[in-house]
């Protein structure tokens, strides 16, 4: 029965209805696009990924190492390579430092300095114009330049200071000049500030220049070398000490600390000549203008 009521419906579709395409696949057929999308493609290599051009091979013109001579064989990798090896340096000369040594008084910063000087000849130490006294032993234009407090506040307001601060009651600066001077002749320039002169070059310089911040050992030993020094009253001499503590609290503002120990001036002088080879052999130089 099922079959017959099948067939009659069969029967009757086929008489009114247009032809009925049945597609067998489950699923349905894909476009023309889709079908062109779905088909792989194959693309034939260029043959320069493949194989280098003629064009672009060297000529194999180079003798036979054991034959030849040194001569004939720079020439034979010259003529290969089509060009002249260049006997100019590789890197360019590395750019003149700025190095600011500071710490706090009595940490042997004059001594550490005059050491490196004689150590290395590329350095120019900057002299520092001061308003205060000299000292048994200062040479004036060599330790610092003595003038008055009013010659002082003349360079101030000439702008021929770099930095300048009151300190314990005295003015100190620095020259513009001398700096520009022997930057433009290649040298290195030292520069021996206090703390708070330290601060305002790094203001100023921001991280084109090198911070070192030189330390004793001990506060004991600090104080011993403020002490042995007699430059100053029993009053001043507790306002150092009062400063200098506070002063230690500053060295995370600085890019390296030395430890000048008693007796070790050397390994201070050594150090610091290391800072400054590894500075000069950073692939991204520190850049200085003044």
């Amino acid at each position: 029965m099922f079959r017959r009521l099948g067939f009659s419906l069969s029967r009757s579709y086929n008489l009114h209805s247009p032809p009925l395409h049945i597609n067998k696949s489950p699923f349905p057929k894909p476009s023309i696009s889709s079908q062109i999308a779905q088909k792989p493609i194959s693309c034939k290599p260029f043959a320069s990924y493949t194989k280098m051009s003629d064009t672009q091979k060297p000529k194999s013109t180079i003798p036979h190492l054991e034959k030849a001579t040194k001569p004939e064989l720079l020439r034979a990798l010259e003529s290969s390579l089509g060009s002249a090896f260049s006997s100019d340096p590789i890197l360019p000369p590395p750019n003149p430092l700025v190095i600011v040594i500071s710490g706090p008084s009595g940490v042997g910063k004059d001594a550490v300095i005059k050491k490196l000087r004689e150590v290395r000849e590329s350095l120019h130490f900057v002299v520092t114009a001061t308003s205060r006294p000299m000292r048994p032993g200062e040479v004036d234009g060599e330790d610092y330049f003595f003038v008055t407090k009013e010659e002082f506040l003349s360079m101030v307001e000439r702008n021929e200071l770099l930095e300048y601060a009151l300190v314990y009651g005295e003015y100190k600066g620095i020259p513009k000049k001398q700096i520009r001077e022997y930057m433009s002749k290649g040298y290195d320039i030292v520069l021996r500030v206090d703390i708070q002169g330290a601060e305002t070059l790094r203001k100023i310089l921001k991280n084109s220049a090198v911070f070192i911040f030189l330390v004793a050992e001990s506060e004991m030993e600090l104080v011993e070398r403020l002490i042995d020094r007699k430059t100053e009253t029993a009053e001043a001499l507790l306002v150092r000490v009062s400063t200098a503590r506070e002063e230690m609290k500053h060295v995370k503002n600085f890019d390296y600390v030395i430890v000048n120990g008693q007796g070790k001036l050397e390994n201070a002088v050594k150090l610091m000549e290391s800072i400054i080879d590894a500075e000069k052999a950073k692939v991204r130089q520190r850049s200085a203008v003044i």
